[in-house]
């Protein structure tokens, strides 16, 4: 999908996250609002959010100096994630349908993206998940095509809702032991998206076949991935792909046996799917 009006005044607003996140003085939040207020006019609108908002933190971060604007807070959302696992590894283990408990532990993480129109306040989430009824229900047609997969690639999205992937992939591999499964990450940091380094850090690397995929942008833009990852997306007999990020750049879907699992956190996205903010989607192509 394409920017909309919309996402303009959404980056700008990221921005003055950004600059709260980082401490700035009211110089550098000045000289940050500004480069984007001024890059804002002149957004090209056949590119995705994602791919428009590649080129505004990569600014952002050169005007700031930092490598990785996000770090500090990456580190904190990945240790309150943490905190959820003895609880999600009993729900796994009550659980009539661990495939079911296994998708909804993934979007709940999903709610963990501080580029978010809209925020959800994590704890709520896990307390209301298990009850709560997909709003686009494919979970059906997901399982069905988990059955005849060979092969399955996992598109990350953000920090800390990494560590809630880790539990579903943990789970799949136990129901499909023939799967091969890949866990595909961003090439640098942007946002607050998962990299090689925390995804190493929470031992993907051991779990699974752990994939950079090269791209700069929150969202697997396909024509910015590497080779390999351009040849992976391309062959895998499945692909399950994570958040509004991946959404952005993934729709309309370039292929079949393609999932889009998110929660609708901006209303461009919800309009997209049909859908609300706040819904929670399994969508198959």
């Amino acid at each position: 999908m394409k920017i909309d009006n919309a996402c303009v005044e959404c980056i700008i607003n990221q921005s003055r996250r950004v600059t709260e996140a980082i401490r700035a003085d009211s110089a550098l939040s000045k000289r940050m609002v500004e480069r984007v207020e001024a890059l804002g006019e002149k957004f090209d609108f056949t590119q995705s959010p994602p791919e428009v908002a590649s080129d505004v933190y990569e600014q952002m971060a050169e005007i700031a100096g930092m490598d990785d604007l996000y770090g500090e807070l990456k580190a904190h959302t990945t240790e309150k994630a943490k905190t959820f696992i003895p609880q999600l590894h009993q729900e796994l283990d009550n659980s009539s349908n661990k495939l079911l408990t296994a998708i909804k532990i993934a979007v709940a993480g999903n709610v963990i993206d501080l580029a978010a129109e809209v925020t959800f306040d994590l704890h709520e989430e896990m307390e209301k998940i298990f009850e709560t009824n997909f709003a686009y229900d494919d979970v059906d047609k997901l399982e069905s095509a988990l059955e005849t997969a060979s092969t399955l690639l996992y598109i990350g999205d953000n920090v800390g809702e990494h560590i809630f992937d880790y539990l579903c992939i943990e789970t799949l591999q136990q129901l499909y032991p023939k799967l091969e499964i890949s866990y595909m990450v961003r090439g640098n940091p942007i946002i607050n998206d998962v990299t090689m380094v925390e995804a190493k850090e929470a031992g993907f690397d051991k779990l699974c076949n752990l994939v950079d995929s090269g791209v700069n942008t929150p969202g697997f833009a396909y024509e910015r991935a590497n080779e390999a990852s351009q040849k992976l997306f391309n062959e895998a007999d499945l692909i399950i792909t994570k958040g509004m990020g991946n959404y952005e750049c993934l729709s309309p879907a370039p292929r079949t046996n393609l999932c889009y699992l998110l929660k609708v956190k901006c209303n461009v996205v919800a309009t997209s799917l049909g859908q609300q903010v706040g819904d929670i989607v399994c969508k198959m192509s």
